[in-house]
């Protein structure tokens, strides 16, 4: 039971302290891909915690479960975790971290029915907007150019992946700066952004009193275009690429004095047009070993008693 509860507090003291480290760091606008992996290590790590914090309190609590837990186990290795000792706190504590296991379960369903029905009205849209010719079949092109007034460039995941720009967009970029647009947007597709996003909504809607899920649903949407734009720029040059950020955001108030929904349009720009910098080569690797790293702690917690008993 003591090993349950050393789990719980782990996952609860990495859930509430990250948001807070990582809002203090400089480094991870300077380094958006790293930071994203960071972000999964540490999410990765507080559900780990919980679903082991659980499984430890199950055992505690019911000698079914324990039997199928520590079937290959020494009789000195299940000794050593002293289940008996706590059964009726163990049955609680096991019943509430199986419903927020639940309700994470049902929250990705959710979040991917939701996903997949706005996916089908988008293509419905744009199907209509944009009809086959005769003799194209479905599926012949990846790119599709839509009658707008409005500049706009935006990626359709799915099995049938689009990319869609209007022709007010294309009237406005100049030269490489189409091209740095796709880019863009092509560096969301190959790095499956859309993933993250919506593992990120799913948890921070499920749990939106739990500050890391609340944190990592909000730099996922950040982080993501830091990294789309880094994509861009490395093939077609930093001013490129802001300047087609401008040409097609101009429009929309993000530049003016006014806050507006796409405040870190201005940010993403400024970034671009002056640098801080890259981490130099080795910080990266270090940054990326340490966040992979951080996973295994609590799977060292829940067996430190095993490997005790072993020596």
């Amino acid at each position: 039971m003591l090993v349950s509860l050393v789990l719980l507090l782990l996952g609860a003291l990495a859930a509430v302290v990250t948001p807070r480290l990582m809002a203090r760091a400089e480094w991870p606008e300077r380094e958006p891909v790293v930071a994203l992996w960071v972000w999964q290590c540490v999410v990765a790590g507080v559900l780990l915690s919980f679903a082991l914090s659980m499984t430890f309190s199950a055992a505690a609590a019911w000698q079914a479960v324990r039997g199928h837990v520590f079937a290959p186990a020494p009789h000195a290795v299940v000794e050593a975790y002293a289940l008996a000792a706590y059964g009726p706190w163990s049955a609680v504590m096991a019943v509430l971290l199986a419903l927020g296991g639940v309700w994470t379960a049902a929250m990705l369903t959710r979040e991917i029915r939701r996903v997949r029905l706005e996916r089908r009205r988008r293509r419905a849209e744009l199907l209509e907007r944009s009809p086959l010719l005769p003799g194209e079949e479905p599926g012949s092109g990846r790119l599709v150019v839509l009658e707008g007034e409005r500049p706009d460039a935006w990626w359709l995941p799915g099995s049938a992946p689009r990319l869609v720009i209007t022709t007010a967009a294309l009237g406005r970029l100049k030269g490489r700066q189409l091209d740095a647009v796709l880019a863009h947007e092509q560096g969301h597709a190959n790095a499956r952004h859309d993933w993250l996003l919506n593992c990120s909504a799913a948890l921070a809607s499920g749990f939106p009193q739990v500050p890391v899920f609340a944190a990592f649903r909000g730099e996922m949407h950040r982080l993501v275009e830091l990294a789309a734009d880094d994509t861009a720029s490395r093939r077609f040059g930093r001013l490129t690429i802001a300047l087609a950020l401008v040409e097609l955001n101009e429009d929309r108030g993000v530049f003016g004095p006014c806050p507006t929904p796409d405040a870190q349009m201005p940010l993403r720009v400024n970034r671009l047009l002056s640098p801080a910098g890259r981490l130099t080569a080795g910080r990266r690797l270090r940054l990326t070993a340490a966040a992979t790293l951080l996973p295994a702690i609590p799977l060292l917690v829940a067996f430190v008693p095993a490997l005790s008993a072993l020596g």
